[in-house]
């Protein structure tokens, strides 16, 4: 019983759960004086309604001016100090300035708020010895303003300074404003936090909150129509050349010239992809085969992007010629100042394509769907908000100081919208509180979200694996597909953060999201569930399979490497973890989870074969007598058929709204079988391309995945068997069955001219319903008929 207990706990721990957090909480109604100062009833309202407010201490150091100066050196340094009990904050200082301005703001988490003194301190920074103190300016949190959005940022004012008792003013004066807020306030994500104190230098950049936009994704198509005047180096033979074309990383070839001409024609079609602002060029060159091992360049051509048209459909944009030069840029036909000096010359027709959507993500979970060009997009069906509440019992994924640590952070990603919340330093159940929304084009799309350790703090951090690599490590992903949830509803849930580890599976804690799709259109929804599900040029001019998975891979680069060279950036393993990178790789388990989804579609198909198998054998005569009585009023009224079918999907469906799924769709670790994974199958599921394992251990998984391959062929023998039999009806392959099978014909054709077709179908049906006793255990007529027809497995070798 103990075994069966744990599956049980541990499958409620991979469960959805639901969550009752005090979303949009008020601030305090009616006239309040106390820690928040004094607000009145008619502000008491929030605009982050889907996360739980957090109260924060801002402090906004400005400016100073008219500073003192050290009588020793003749100049001053100056910086600021923040301290609010025993959390301290510093400003940069700036040397021999006496008027400085830093525009700083300090946010202070209340709840960890030790005071009710807020002290700021001006000194003079020294190389030797303690730094000078030039005054201070202190304030009583209970005399602190508060200020809800939408309200206009708080005016900072100027402070003259202390001495350290605050009896006696001294010479300079500081700019700034302190008010409390919420994480509302546009001053949050910019803010130096508290939780962060222990960040310094270029870490404190790298936890901050942003928002980036996926770079505009263009496909460039290059279609290589012919050269002209091609001039080898040996002039003794004709060339034969191909083109080569280059995009940034990109690099594609037409096939070989057949014929050996110095006017080849290809016709080919070459797509890259592009991001604005074209950074990259298109570079063409012609390279001659001179032998089996050497290519000789011809040609050579460099085009910037920008000079090519775009094209919103199908309708074919002009050709044109351009020369080409050995050495050097190309430059555009009629170039007077080279038109003599070149001859060779490429005709090319290239466009960037404006109808299609560039899929940078599976289609199994799009998030977009639009095509490039701005022009081609429809209006907006929904609001997608999301509030990233929190994190509960993460696992530690680092060493800090001898003892485990998790700086978490959450990224979500929908459409061209990536949103990063900060990062929560040291912390197991971070709060986040952060709110986004998001535009929908179309319901049946999905966001994805997911949680990683921030890696690149600039501390003495260690990854808990012993490695010393510094990617950001994951701790679980989350998918919800927007169809699936009620307009209009706030769901407040905590799902599950699986990984699946080289140790088997994992669970890495929870995240706590409140989620709300508000519909503007219905009818616009309901007119999307009839529209392709891309743009229509991915049907008039569709891309191969192999095509499409090579422009995946290449967008997905261009991303990646866009947010690189953000600030903060999004990191390439963050990017390809929530584009799902490694989804084409092979992997034995989800081999097996595919077949099972397929075996689990015909469920219902075996289960209603063994009903009518139930009924055939009068398993319950009640029902059998009434399958009878229901077969005879439908062939005698067989206008009834498709109307009852009809009826009974509708009844079923209205019985089946009672057992709706009341949460969004998850990760299911049992339908992806990885509570139950082999070790050795996941090994090979995390191993490297090409693989990095010994000859021994390549070998056995090679003869592991010939002899499931073995199986697979076999099942494919067989239905191609099936298949050539139904052929062989008529091919006169076997003479003597297809005599037979004609004479069947003839005579079922007379009998059924002569016979009401109601009649047969009656007696056709009371001998499939017969009673056991009338029935042989031997194979049917048919059947065994059917066997013995011919395939062509014996002509295989």
């Amino acid at each position: 019983m103990q075994p069966q207990t744990s599956a049980t706990s541990q499958e409620e721990e991979y469960k959805l759960k639901d969550t009752k957090p005090q979303l949009g909480e008020r601030w305090p109604h009616g006239i309040l004086r106390g820690f928040g100062g004094w607000i009145g009833g008619d502000k008491a309202t929030s605009t982050y309604d889907l996360v739980e407010q957090m109260y924060y201490l801002y402090v906004r150091v400005v400016r100073a001016k008219d500073l003192p100066v050290n009588p020793l050196t003749g100049s001053c340094d100056p910086y600021v100090e923040v301290k609010l009990g025993n959390y301290r904050g510093k400003t940069r200082h700036f040397e021999k300035k006496m008027n400085p301005e830093w525009n700083y703001v300090y946010a202070f988490a209340k709840d960890k708020i030790q005071s009710t003194v807020l002290e700021v301190f001006l000194r003079d920074r020294e190389i030797v010895g303690r730094d000078d103190y030039l005054g201070r300016v202190s304030f009583d949190l209970h005399e602190v303003p508060t200020r809800v959005p939408p309200d206009s940022p708080l005016a900072p004012q100027w402070y003259r300074l202390e001495d350290r008792h605050g009896d006696t003013k001294l010479k300079g004066e500081v700019m700034l404003a302190v008010w409390m807020g919420t994480q509302a306030d546009e001053a949050f994500p910019e803010a130096w936090h508290t939780e962060a104190a222990s960040v310094h230098g270029e870490g404190v950049y790298n936890i901050r909150s942003k928002v980036y936009v996926s770079p505009k994704l263009w496909y460039l198509r290059v279609n290589v129509i012919e050269a002209q005047d091609v001039e080898p180096l040996n002039k003794s033979q004709p060339p034969q050349v191909y083109v080569k074309a280059q995009v940034g990383n990109q690099t594609l070839k037409t096939k070989l010239c057949p014929a050996r001409t110095t006017n080849p024609f290809w016709n080919e079609d070459l797509v890259f992809v592009a991001a604005e602002p074209f950074e990259e060029q298109l570079v063409l060159t012609i390279e001659n085969k001179a032998s089996s091992s050497k290519d000789e360049l011809v040609g050579k051509a460099t085009l910037p992007l920008t000079i090519f048209p775009r094209r919103l459909d199908h309708r074919p944009v002009d050709s044109r010629w351009f020369n080409l030069e050995r050495f050097g840029f190309g430059m555009l036909e009629g170039d007077q100042g080279n038109q003599l000096k070149f001859s060779t010359r490429v005709h090319l027709r290239v466009c960037l394509e404006g109808g299609y959507h560039v899929l940078d993500e599976s289609t199994m979970y799009l998030s977009d769907q639009r095509p490039t060009a701005r022009q081609l997009w429809k209006q907006p069906i929904g609001i997608l908000e999301v509030g990233i509440l929190s994190a509960q019992g993460l696992l530690p994924m680092k060493t800090k100081e001898g003892r485990g640590s998790t700086d978490a952070y959450c990224v979500a990603k929908y459409g061209q919208k990536w949103v990063r919340t900060r990062t929560v330093i040291d912390s197991f159940n971070p709060k986040w509180n952060e709110q986004y929304t998001w535009e929908v084009y179309d319901p049946c799309t999905v966001i994805t979200l997911g949680v990683f350790d921030n890696c690149h703090l600039g501390l003495t951090e260690k990854p808990s694996t012993g490695s010393a690599t510094t990617k950001d490590s994951r701790i679980g992903k989350v998918r919800i597909r927007l169809s699936t949830l009620d307009a209009d509803r706030i769901y407040t849930i905590a799902y599950p953060l699986l990984v699946l580890q080289p140790s088997g599976l994992k669970k890495m804690g929870e995240l706590q999201l409140a989620i709300r799709f508000t519909c503007l259109s219905l009818a616009s929804v309901i007119y999307l569930y009839a529209r392709p599900l891309l743009p229509k040029m991915h049907y008039i001019h569709p891309f191969t399979v192999t095509q499409l998975d090579s422009l995946r891979y290449q967008a997905m680069s261009i991303v990646a490497a866009r947010f690189a060279r953000a600030e903060p950036p999004l990191r390439k393993e963050v990017v390809e973890y929530l584009l799902d990178a490694d989804s084409h790789m092979w992997s034995m388990r989800k081999s097996k989870a595919n077949f099972f989804r397929i075996v689990s579609l015909f469920s219902g198909l075996i289960s209603m074969t063994k009903w009518l198998t139930e009924v055939c054998q009068w398993r319950n005569p009640a029902t059998t007598i009434l399958v009878h009585i229901l077969y005879c009023i439908l062939i005698c009224y067989p206008e009834l058929i498709l109307p009852t079918i009809l009826l009974y999907m509708f009844l079923i469906g209205i019985w089946n709204y009672r057992y709706r799924p009341r949460h969004p769709v998850h990760m299911d670790a049992k339908l992806s079988l990885a509570e139950s994974v082999h070790p050795d199958e996941l090994d090979e599921e995390f191993d490297t391309f090409p693989t990095s394992k010994s000859i021994d251990v390549a070998r056995m998984r090679y003869d592991r995945l010939r002899s499931v391959a073995g199986r697979i062929q076999t099942v494919i023998g067989d239905l191609a068997a099936q298949g050539e039999r139904l052929q062989s009806l008529l091919s006169w392959r076997d003479p003597r069955a297809t005599s037979l099978f004609i004479i069947f014909c003839f005579l079922a054709a007379v009998l059924l001219y002569v016979t009401p077709f109601k009649l047969l179908a009656i007696l056709a049906g009371f001998y499939i319903f017969r009673h056991p006793r009338f029935r042989s255990k031997t194979p049917s007529v048919v059947s065994n008929y059917f066997k013995r027809l011919p395939s062509r497995a014996e002509s295989l070798l």
